[in-house]
């Protein structure tokens, strides 16, 4: 017989306050317990007679999951009840506005669309890197901290590729809500983590345009016409949506998760660089497909099955995001051969890899320089114009390439700070023949980079038997004064 929890109770510790929420799987109410430097709220499932299954199979789900997950993304896991005697769950309470309030005033200007999308692929990134598929990522579960990072909560559909899935084993039939549920989930699979990108496409359509992209079903038949309808392009609706961000948009709720964005980390890295984005005609159409491509589409859906899919882990291998700092000042120093050769080999094994090549700009000149060519701006074009010669030999599209020259004193931080506010899985650097200027108490700026780097680093060395450049502080010092050179090596 289980224990009946209500306000005033005290229960393993904890002083139960006030309920905040009475929704239809369970009630959460505010507690006081053990200091843990962070406010508390309690989860209590419903049962009895006539309450849905899923509640309790999701209950214990969540449950799980929150035990494993580190993340400043999800909420803390604090305690859990006995399910045969007390059932409840404390977690740390997310202090944050709701995205539902956002959504409520829809449609938002792009720029803030951009930027809640780019915080919910963040904390979607997050869960995949553990494992975690979120699988019901919607604006009631989310909330937005004041400094803008998003929180995902509500685990009880979720999916651990390490743990048993409880509502695969129990259920069997697709979970989800239906506004934002993914096509492969309509079909059973509940392992991939691109149906986490499907429905970050789903949020970011209904803030930029106040509208859904599949509506509401309320029927199976109703589900399964995402499998194959065209939505409405969003620059349809609101004319002022830029197509860069249309493409973003669409490119997430393709029905086939192979068109979408391979990994939350290359979502995030295209919503914070958008001039980076290779806008198609699915950015720049207007009209939604006509009706014989709509009656091809579903004739091609209505036999379509659950496919196998690779399991989180390999398919983040298989797409991640590379950063290879380049000295745009030495382009035909065989360091930079090497350098060259190194990340083609890294590309080549990873099929959805995206590659950002960038310099560092030291001591760059005024903008009233004389000459174009000498301007701040000039220098600049002329750096991304060599890095698009640098990385031609990759033979990558334009969505698998992105170009960046930075201005900067400090090359190792400019490095180090690109790689982690764009998820880096690899930072490709040379180790320079040449001497450099040092940073901080004798560290070279590979070192630096090699110590401090949130991602593994792969440091790269040519020959010393084809080396020409002659060592010495006045080459090094010599580049860095010429306006340019990144230099991003030691």
């Amino acid at each position: 017989m289980t224990r009946r929890i209500e306000t005033g109770a005290r229960i393993d510790g904890f002083v139960v306050g006030a309920c905040v929420h009475d929704g239809g799987m369970g009630l959460i109410f505010r507690v006081e317990g053990p200091d843990t430097g962070f406010p508390l709220m309690m989860k209590v499932p419903r049962l009895g007679q006539g309450q849905p299954t899923e509640g309790i199979v999701g209950f214990e789900m969540e449950t799980m999951l929150l035990r494993a997950i580190r993340s400043a993304h999800a909420p803390r896991f604090v305690a859990a009840g006995d399910l045969t005697e007390t059932p409840y769950l404390v977690t740390e309470w997310i202090e944050g506005d709701d995205l539902e309030q956002v959504v409520r005033s829809a449609p938002i200007a792009p720029d803030r669309v951009a930027r809640i999308g780019a915080a919910l692929a963040d904390a979607a990134a997050s869960l995949h890197r553990q494992g975690v598929i979120h699988l019901d990522i919607k604006p009631g579960n989310v909330l937005l901290r004041a400094d803008g990072t998003a929180v995902l909560i509500d685990y009880g559909l979720s999916h651990h590729e390490r743990l048993p899935d409880l509502l695969a084993e129990e259920m069997r039939k697709a979970v989800g809500t239906a506004e934002y549920i993914s096509p492969e989930q309509v079909l059973g699979v509940r392992n991939d983590p691109r149906s986490d990108v499907f429905a970050i496409g789903v949020v970011m359509y209904e803030l930029a345009t106040g509208e859904l992209p599949f509506g509401a079903p309320e029927s199976v038949s109703g589900l399964r016409d995402r499998l194959w309808l065209d939505p409405k392009p969003p620059r349809a609706i609101v004319a002022t949506i830029p197509e860069w961000l249309q493409e973003v948009i669409l490119r997430c709720i393709d029905a086939r998760p192979e068109q979408r964005y391979p990994t939350a980390e290359q979502l995030a890295f295209a919503l914070r660089h958008p001039d980076r984005v290779d806008v198609t005609e699915r950015g720049r159409k207007l009209k939604r497909l006509g009706v014989m491509a709509h009656l091809k589409r579903w004739v091609g859906a209505a036999g379509r099955e659950a496919e196998i899919v690779a399991p989180t882990a390999t398919q983040l291998d298989e797409a991640p995001i590379i950063v290879a700092a380049v000295d745009t000042v030495h382009l035909d120093d065989p360091l930079q051969k090497s350098l060259q050769a190194a990340v083609l080999r890294v590309v080549r094994h990873a099929p959805g890899a995206r590659l950002a090549a960038i310099t560092v700009v030291r001591d760059a000149p005024l903008m009233d320089a004389a000459g174009v060519d000498k301007t701040s701006s000039g220098l600049h074009l002329d750096h991304l114009v060599r890095l698009r010669h640098w990385a031609a030999p990759m033979g990558l599209p334009p969505e698998r390439l992105t170009v960046h020259a930075f201005e900067g004193s400090n090359p190792a931080q400019v490095v180090l700070e690109f790689a982690r506010a764009n998820h880096a899985s690899l930072i490709v650097i040379g180790a320079a023949h040449y001497s450099e200027p040092r940073l901080g108490l004798g560290r070279s700026i590979t070192t630096t980079v090699a110590e401090e780097a949130p991602c593994s680093v792969y440091i790269v060395r040519a020959s010393a038997a084809v080396l020409g450049t002659p060592a010495g502080d006045d080459g090094a010092h010599s580049a860095a004064q010429a306006g340019g050179g990144a230099s991003p090596q030691a």
